[in-house]
């Protein structure tokens, strides 16, 4: 039998003689990895996957309100963990703003008018659901009296 390099750890391994094009050992981290690669290959490639997916992960979201604010107050090394991480995306970034998903109403609202949204083409961080636009108003010229017709004729 062939043997082979784990593509996960590098290891030396036999495969199975069922699985002839096995790429990973048998250490439950190896295959936890395998998973994890297959998945995110998954969603890039399989639109009703990712849909799937999303739906699973509100519904569990939805099971468990507060989870992630109790873990975070409950394990604070991974609360500033991820804190430093973030701070070091911010800095590599350019000093675009940040998307946040409680964004505030501004204090004039915007006028009524058309309005052009196009796609920001910065590295700017956004958190889910949320659209970074650039607003450019336009004013439009009101249409003049208009001719109703009435019974063949025009006034």
């Amino acid at each position: 039998m062939k043997i082979k390099h784990c593509s996960a750890c590098g290891q030396v391994f036999q495969p199975r003689p069922q699985v002839p094009l096995q790429c990973y050992c048998e250490n439950k981290d190896c295959q936890r990895e395998r998973r994890r690669r297959w998945q995110l290959l998954k969603r890039q490639s399989d639109p009703d996957y990712q849909d799937n997916q999303a739906r699973a992960q509100q519904a569990w979201n939805q099971r468990n309100p507060g989870y992630w604010r109790e873990y975070r107050i409950t394990h604070p090394e991974y609360a500033e963990r991820n804190r430093a991480l973030q701070r070091g995306r911010n800095a590599s970034t350019p000093s675009d703003p940040i998307a946040k998903m409680d964004a505030s109403t501004p204090e004039m609202p915007l006028p009524s008018g058309i309005y052009r949204l196009s796609m920001v083409t910065t590295g700017a961080i956004a958190k889910m659901d949320v659209w970074t636009v650039e607003i450019t108003a336009h004013a439009c010229q009101c249409v003049p009296d208009v001719k109703i017709a009435k019974r063949g004729r025009v006034r």
